[in-house]
């Protein structure tokens, strides 16, 4: 009886080699071989790890968290799993399975003289097990096989996405800090000038307008500290909803210099990399693979479909003598099936399977093109924030000295208390500004480290 059932096992694999799906060729992209906005191209990104991008430890602790407790990842692990188990459900019935069955029968006949018999039965064998001549089985296998890839790519896309969006939050909160610093120092001059201002007003010495214009000062500083201060609450909530648990970042964390929360340089690898190395293109490249397998299944369905049924046991009219000489039986038995008419089910069911290998081969090219735009915008960026944050530092070091003399000429009595509220206004928008474009400059980064397919080396932590 074994070397029966492994006789059909091995002509199962042996009809297995026919495949009706279309040969697979990767669509072409249109995408150059080098990103315009660099003259030198090095290794890709993707080659270092999250843990070594981001130098800050109270960030990694964070994205630790977050990779552990996210809701959204543990809904992609899941779906992760559930795609493995729908492939191991498909791939299985490439092989003969082989069933256990047990019976007992009582039957009593009237003709042509009252009697009654017993029938008892113990079998194994096979049940409508299909020869795959054309390869149906082993595409539709194939196409489970390749959504479970795409589903574990898209997995990675989520995880690599996690990570941006923490260290995004992270820099926002950061930013917003020093945003509330900055008002809250505001404030605090403001209401110094106010009251100098005022005992001078109650002296004489001061008009109605001066006293006026500082307390208008006074109070937006006020509505700006109240709003900065709601901010903040806002971005540790944004946190603590991506961590999946609450956040506790120091008070002493700030954006710091160049380098001192983010790798300040990234190589950008060459325009190819993003094919192997970013998650959603990989996942898009699964599910046009999946496409195609399904063309072949479904043209599988035009023809003829074979099943093997067999069995291999003992029968016997008494249970005692079940197992005695003589009580084997066995029958083996084939059903073909070929669809003539079926009102063009099997021709719509094909057209569907291509139609959905023209979807998946434009969503190929569009993430391609799109992941080239995002680098190379991310790299147009860099450049561009760099002589931002330049210039916007040298206007702050400029609107202060301006501040300083506006200052000592309202003191001296040259010129009126509006030069000082001006000069103060350009000194507090020059800094509020330089903090939000050293924001804009680390989350740039963040930005290109994502669209390069960074994240995905991760290096565990000694």
């Amino acid at each position: 009886m074994n070397n029966r059932f492994s006789s059909l096992a091995l002509l199962s694999l042996l009809l297995a080699g026919c495949s009706m799906a279309p040969d697979y060729q990767a669509p072409a992209t249109g995408i150059a071989d080098r990103y315009a906005q660099v003259s030198t191209q090095a290794g890709p990104v993707a080659d270092l790890g999250w843990r070594d991008f981001f130098l800050d430890e109270s960030l990694r602790g964070l994205i630790d968290q977050a990779l552990a407790q996210n809701h959204d990842l543990i809904v992609a692990t899941a779906n992760v799993e559930r795609a493995r188990a729908l492939y191991r459900v498909e791939r299985s019935a490439q092989l003969p399975n082989l069933n256990a069955g047990a019976s007992a029968t009582r039957s009593r006949v009237n003709e042509p003289q009252t009697a009654t018999a017993n029938q008892y039965q113990v079998n194994a064998g096979i049940t409508a097990f299909e020869l795959d001549f054309f390869g149906r089985v082993r595409n539709l296998s194939d196409a489970a096989l390749e959504s479970y890839f795409a589903t574990a790519a898209a997995r990675e896309t989520a995880r690599l996405a996690l990570v941006a969006e923490v260290a995004n939050a992270y820099l926002t909160l950061l930013a917003d800090r020093e945003q509330l610093a900055l008002t809250e120092r505001t404030f605090n001059a403001q209401k110094e000038s106010y009251d100098l201002i005022k005992l001078a007003y109650d002296r004489g010495a001061r008009s109605l307008l001066d006293l006026r214009q500082a307390e208008t000062q006074l109070e937006t500083a006020r509505a700006d500290q109240a709003a900065f201060r709601r901010q903040v609450a806002q971005d540790e909530n944004a946190l603590t909803l991506l961590v999946g648990a609450p956040v506790m970042v120091p008070a002493d964390r700030g954006l710091g210099a160049e380098g001192t929360l983010l790798v300040p340089g990234l190589p950008e690898g060459l325009p190819s990399d993003l094919l192997t190395r970013r998650p959603d293109i990989a996942q898009a490249e699964h599910n046009l693979r999946a496409a195609n397998a399904n063309i072949g299944a479904a043209r599988a369905a035009f023809f003829p479909r074979i099943s093997l049924t067999s069995a291999l046991g003992t029968a016997s009219t008494s249970l005692s003598g079940l197992f005695e000489g003589g009580t084997k039986v066995w029958n083996v038995g084939a059903d073909a099936s070929l669809p003539i008419f079926d009102f063009g089910r099997n021709q719509a069911n094909l057209d569907v399977a291509k139609a959905d290998r023209d979807i998946a081969v434009a969503n190929y090219q569009g993430a391609v093109r799109t992941g080239f735009r995002e680098v190379a915008d991310a790299l147009v960026a860099r450049s561009t924030l760099d002589d931002q944050v330049a210039a916007q530092t040298a206007l702050v070091a400029a609107t202060r000295e301006s501040h300083v003399l506006a200052k000592a000429r309202y003191e001296k009595g040259v010129d009126s208390y509006l030069q000082v509220l001006d000069a103060q206004r350009t000194l507090y928008a020059a800094e509020s500004g330089l903090i939000a474009l050293r924001q804009q400059r680390l989350s740039n980064l963040v930005t290109l480290y994502k669209a390069l397919g960074g994240g995905l080396a991760d290096r565990s932590p000694a």
